[in-house]
């Protein structure tokens, strides 16, 4: 059984993917204010990732180099750190496509309605994660867990 910390942790390395996500709630967050309240949780990611300068990426070398490449540190802290940052590494990527193929569709319902059921789709993700960091347990997503399990 993990230690109260390595949950609390493990709940806060999840913040790092939904702070990436939460760019594509922007359509959401104009049209239902009350749900900018789910960006809460990760403002203290976005704050470290602007203050610093190429923040995104010192973050992303730290947990690496430092939690999940460190053979001292528990499996399951090690184990929620690499799947967050596989989490994050698929937000970045959907991202990029997202600003390269729809650019100039910003406003259209398609483009508006994929970001929102994107946006919808990471919440739970992030939401079953921290749920289960709670519980003790590792969160078991498909394919990315697997590619976790694989690499640890």
């Amino acid at each position: 059984m993990p230690s109260l910390g390595a949950k609390i942790l493990g709940i806060l390395l999840y913040m790092i993917p939904w702070s990436d996500s939460l760019r594509f709630g922007n359509h959401l967050f104009i049209k239902y204010p009350f749900i900018q309240i789910i960006q809460i949780p990760a403002l203290p990611i976005i704050l470290i990732e602007k203050s610093i300068p190429l923040g995104n990426f010192l973050l992303f070398l730290a947990i690496f180099i430092g939690i999940v490449r460190n053979s001292k540190i528990s499996y399951f802290l090690r184990f929620n750190a690499l799947q967050s940052l596989l989490i994050n590494i698929g937000v970045i990527i959907v991202s990029f496509v997202f600003e390269i193929l729809f650019s100039s569709f910003y406003s259209s319902l398609i483009v508006r309605t994929l970001s929102s059921t994107l946006l919808i789709t990471l919440f739970s993700m992030i939401v079953y994660c921290v749920w289960s960091c709670t519980q003790g347990n590792e969160p078991d997503l498909p394919m990315i867990s697997e590619a976790t399990k694989m690499q640890l």
